[in-house]
């Protein structure tokens, strides 16, 4: 593919992936592609489309690819940057995946090459060599295959958690940083105290709902409890102070999103919840998998996204569920005071970064585990982790290569790719910007 041809296929990618979005609010697509210009991991970031129409033409290879290896629960957008802790239902501080907005069901290998591919775009932009971007990609397969093979053993004893238990180095530095902060410093930072009762500050991206919106957004909230796992339903049901949140992410550009600022489980101001509504988008991946078995079993997006994350989750965020607002899928989740990601510019000698990817290594394993014929999910209907090992088996070594060789070259691609959206984006080539 010549440099012209390959420019103009990742114009006609982010076209058809964002196109009708661009026509609604091209300033935040613009906002969005200027974050994605930043860095070639930016763009990565931003661009999964891009990369599952890739593995859909130029780089398809159905290595460790059978029936069931085809269907596992997957992530979607497993890159370096989408782990980070939270509270899990259970009261415990977890460091684990994060973001299932593009979460769907496909090939497990999937998940893998995506996450590969960011370790070698981040091993490059710390001036790693070659051999050294080969062994953390190495470390984390293994990792993968080590305890996705304990759990296949071992049943659901097996599937752990990355707590302050048993982290160390980077990772627990950021699970005791998530500990140290508060629901009160969450509120402080985005509400204000007006006549003895706290409202939604005023802010950039915050705006005020008109009063039609407002009952629309409380019909559609009383909609989404019933959603809420039975064990884990939260008490804090009164709705005092309604906003519109604007610019919400690199990957939620062009869709709106609803904070709901909730009464606590006390009267005091403290115990006040804030979650938000957002409308779900068709995950990037699903437009390259053909499955009317999978495509069928959501209701609409919305719903997707919180099966997903409670499915990929062994504990996940008791607040997790779905709604429609005007028709529309949306997922309904806290604004969590415990939420931290994990700061790679921290992250930087060889040995460092190796420890870390095997931990998020081990953790893939859990997730791809946890979705199965074992969880009350039963869209796959089969233990996802003794299939995954059953094709690995077969040349453990050869995958372990495979995914080395894939996040070198795609790694490469994703470089060039980034310069050739630099130059289509300030040449004005992309439409409707």
């Amino acid at each position: 593919m010549t440099d012209q041809s390959r420019a103009d296929f990742i114009i006609d990618v982010l076209t058809r992936e964002f196109g009708e979005l661009i026509a609604i609010d091209p300033a935040a697509f613009r906002r969005k592609f200027r974050k994605m210009a930043a860095s070639p991991f930016a763009f990565y970031r931003g661009s999964a489309s891009l990369f599952y129409a890739d593995l859909s033409g130029t780089y398809a290879d159905n290595s460790f690819l059978d029936e069931r290896t085809s269907r596992v629960w997957i992530h979607g957008d497993l890159h370096a940057e989408n782990f980070g802790t939270y509270m899990n239902a259970s009261g415990h501080l977890v460091f684990n995946v994060n973001d299932f907005d593009e979460a769907y069901v496909g090939p497990f290998s999937w998940d893998l090459k995506r996450f590969a591919a960011s370790v070698a775009l981040i091993g490059y932009s710390k001036a790693l060599s070659d051999d050294h971007i080969t062994a953390l990609v190495t470390g984390f397969a293994r990792s993968y295959i080590t305890e996705l093979r304990a759990i296949a053993l071992g049943g659901d004893d097996a599937i752990g958690s990355i707590t302050l238990e048993n982290a160390d180095g980077a990772l627990r530095r950021v699970l005791q940083e998530a500990r140290l902060s508060t629901r009160i410093d969450l509120l402080d930072g985005q509400t204000t105290i007006d006549d003895y009762e706290r409202r939604f500050a005023l802010a950039d991206g915050v705006f005020e709902v008109d009063e039609a919106t407002q009952a629309a957004v409380r019909e559609a909230f009383e909609k989404y409890l019933p959603t809420l796992p039975e064990k884990t339903r939260p008490v804090s049901t009164n709705i005092k102070d309604i906003k519109l949140r604007k610019g919400v992410g690199i990957g939620s550009a062009g869709l709106p999103s609803y904070n709901l600022l909730l009464e606590g489980h006390t009267e005091a101001l403290e115990n006040d919840v804030i979650i938000y509504m957002k409308q779900a988008q068709v995950p990037a991946v699903a437009r390259w998998i053909d499955d009317e078995r999978v495509r069928s079993y959501f209701q609409h997006q919305g719903h997707r996204t919180a099966e997903s994350q409670h499915a990929l989750q062994a504990h996940a965020d008791p607040w997790v569920g779905y709604t429609t607002l005007n028709g529309v899928g949306q997922l309904v989740a806290e604004v969590s005071p415990y939420a931290a990601d994990l700061d790679w510019a921290d992250v930087n000698e060889p040995e460092e970064l190796a420890g870390v990817i095997a931990d998020l290594g081990r953790a893939v394993a859990r997730m791809h585990s946890v979705a199965d014929d074992e969880s009350s999910h039963d869209l796959v209907d089969f233990s996802t982790e003794e299939a995954i090992v059953a094709v690995i088996d077969k040349d453990e070594a050869g995958f372990v290569q495979h995914l080395v060789e894939f996040a070198h070259r795609y790694g490469d691609q994703a470089r060039e790719d980034h310069q050739d959206f630099v130059d289509v984006f300030r040449n004005g080539r992309l439409t409707g910007l």
